[in-house]
């Protein structure tokens, strides 16, 4: 048999990635006397680095010699690209460096370049593309997208904008990929505002620059220009896929946007994608995150096929809204199911422990975490034990773990230790948290708040004062807080104080109505004065309290009252919450900047510790 039809063959069976099937061929092809050529080996070599077959690929280096191949571009290309996926880089240059043909072909350049990015090799792929312009050899889109993605970091930005500036000079910025791989690189970056204004001068955009940008919005945290940016989609006739829908319904989480999160979900259906899998996650965690767990478990419990991230998704929504017990029961079954847990998987259900006071519960399974599963803890990880043995008051154990801990604690551990120092009043401890955790975070306000609400409960005025120069040094200001609800599908927000709503004057008189009734029915707390100053003034009603009574006003009794709050909800806004729930007979659901409180009956989900 010709060695063309062969080869046919060979490129058939590589195309439809049936590279197992490829080398089979290969194989037969020998045993039939039929010589490969410069034709047959790109792929086969393709083949033994998709399937990771290092000695395959040997072996086929050495057919690639004997047969006199070895200064073919093609071959040459398959050589580098396949040692540079068996990570063994130094027999990928050795193929470069040793054919002089290589320092004149674009191609095998490319294909160094690339393998170089692959394994993060930044100042190999910078020398790489400066010998490659000293040599005279022309310089392409595909050099550039092979060399871009390794310089999408914060740390090399101002690399990748030379590298940007290198693109208009040589007129490769007209190309739609090149300018799409450099928008992911801004806002990778961090620079959303570049990635925007590529995104906007390019004439015609096409899927996959109008994800790259939803995307590049949703890993910023920048929700609203997500679902903005996506109504703009909708009107341009551009038709979004299920990488599109991915990046909405994560922004619909972060923000509480339930309506456009069913939306979504319509269109999901509409467009046959129901049964995806990565969808699916992402509905589970959108509903959960904005209040309504039911759905969330309906749609979890409808999947056919559940992986580790679906079960992640389902026990940190629980794990979010308290119910711990039922987290633990989803998780103990995910591993009777046969499904390995991941790290994310212990931060859910880590977390689910925490928040529902399961302390035995929670440090068994980080013992499991190291012993069972051989899964080494994060920092992630760490705070949250910190978390739970803060709840339980065993704050100098928490403390001796910080201390013995594998790996170095950052922020949020520190700042786990600050938050159960605040319930337990430890001065000396938080003292201690605090100089720790402002080395890592010292512009987040919230920790100085904290520590200074310390000080004041433990009426440590000097401290409070001492703070505040702090704070004052650092130019810090607190915040502002918000709050808000979706009401006939509009969103209703309120900053603190607000008197810009049209039902104003309803609001405050039912605010001032229920200030009057908990007073009456559970007593008076020890910074009522204060309180009902600012009531008088119409100054410092906390959002959250503004939107409840906005809620209590425009719902149908028994109705639940879901609202959304930037800040952590504070001591005097809980208690009262807590009281109108009882007062009113329904459910009152907050999530604040940790986790979600259910108001019922007097008392929260959280058991007054968050």
């Amino acid at each position: 048999m010709a060695s063309v039809p062969w080869n046919t063959q060979l490129r058939e069976l590589a195309r439809q990635c049936h590279y197992l099937q490829a080398l089979t061929l290969y194989r037969r092809m020998l045993r039939c006397s039929s010589a490969p050529n410069a034709f047959s080996f790109p792929f086969a070599l393709k083949s033994s680095a998709s399937l990771s077959l290092p000695f395959s690929g040997q072996q086929l280096h050495c057919h690639v010699i004997k047969l006199g191949c070895s200064s073919e571009p093609f071959v040459l290309t398959s050589l580098i690209s396949m040692y540079c996926k068996f990570n063994s880089l130094e027999y990928a240059r050795k193929v470069f460096d040793e054919n002089p043909i290589s320092n004149q072909l674009t191609v095998c350049y490319n294909a160094l370049i690339s393998g170089y990015a692959l394994n993060s090799r930044v100042f190999d792929v910078i020398d790489l593309l400066c010998r490659m312009r000293e040599m005279g050899v022309s310089v392409n889109s595909i050099t550039i997208l092979g060399l871009v993605p390794v310089i999408s970091e914060p740390g090399y930005l101002s690399v990748g904008m030379c590298f940007h500036c290198f693109c208009v000079k040589l007129g490769l910025n007209l190309d739609s990929s090149v300018v799409n791989c450099l928008l992911t690189m801004y806002v990778k970056c961090g620079e959303v505002e570049f990635g925007r204004k590529l995104f906007d001068e390019m004439p015609n955009k096409g899927l996959i620059t109008w994800n790259a940008m939803i995307s590049g919005y949703a890993q910023n945290g920048l929700a609203v220009n997500v679902l903005e940016l996506y109504r703009i989609m909708e009107t341009s006739g551009i038709r979004p896929d299920a990488f599109t829908f991915v990046g909405v319904l994560s922004s619909c989480a972060n923000i509480g946007g339930i309506s456009v999160g069913r939306e979504v979900e319509q269109q999901i259906e509409s467009s046959g994608l129901g049964s995806n899998p990565f969808l699916n996650n992402a509905l589970i965690n959108m509903y959960a995150r904005c209040g309504n767990l039911v759905k969330a478990r309906t749609i979890f419990d409808r999947m056919t096929v559940k992986n580790v991230v679906s079960w992640t998704a389902i026990i940190g929504g629980y794990g979010m809204h308290g119910y711990g017990e039922i987290a633990v029961e989803l998780f103990d079954e995910m591993v009777k199911s046969g499904i390995q847990p991941d790290g994310a998987a212990f931060v859910s259900v880590l977390s689910a422990c925490s928040h529902a006071g399961l302390t035995k519960k929670g440090l068994d399974y980080f013992s499991e975490m190291k012993m069972k599963h051989r899964l080494q803890p994060g920092p992630e990880h760490y705070s949250c034990v910190v978390d739970l043995l803060g709840r339980a008051g065993r704050l100098t154990e928490a403390l001796e773990l910080i201390k013995t801990m594998q790996v170095k604690p950052d922020g949020a551990v520190w700042g786990a230790l600050l938050g159960a120092c605040k319930i337990h009043r430890n001065v000396e401890i938080a003292k201690l948290a605090f100089k720790h955790v402002i080395e890592f975070e010292p512009t987040n306000i919230g920790y100085y708040v904290l520590l200074s609400n310390i000080y004041s409960e433990a009426e440590n005025l000097e401290g409070v004062l001492k703070v505040r120069v702090m704070m004052r040094e650092q130019k810090l200001k607190k915040d502002p807080g918000f709050s808000y609800l979706e009401y006939k599908g509009r969103v209703h927000l309120f900053l603190s104080g607000d008197r810009s709503h049209p039902q104003k004057e309803e609001i405050y008189r039912m605010v001032d109505e229920l200030e009057t009734l908990v007073k009456k029915q559970f007593g008076v707390r020890n910074d009522e004065e204060r309180r009902n100053k600012e009531l008088f003034l119409g100054m410092g009603v906390h959002s959250e309290k503004l939107a409840i009574a906005f809620g209590l006003l425009n719902t149908q009794p028994g109705t639940e009252i879901v609202v959304i709050k930037n800040l952590r909800v504070c001591e005097d806004c809980h208690w009262f919450l807590k009281g109108v729930s009882k007062i009113v007979a329904r459910q009152l659901v907050v999530r604040d900047a940790t986790r979600f409180h259910h108001f019922r009956d007097g008392l929260c989900s959280c058991k007054d510790y968050w």
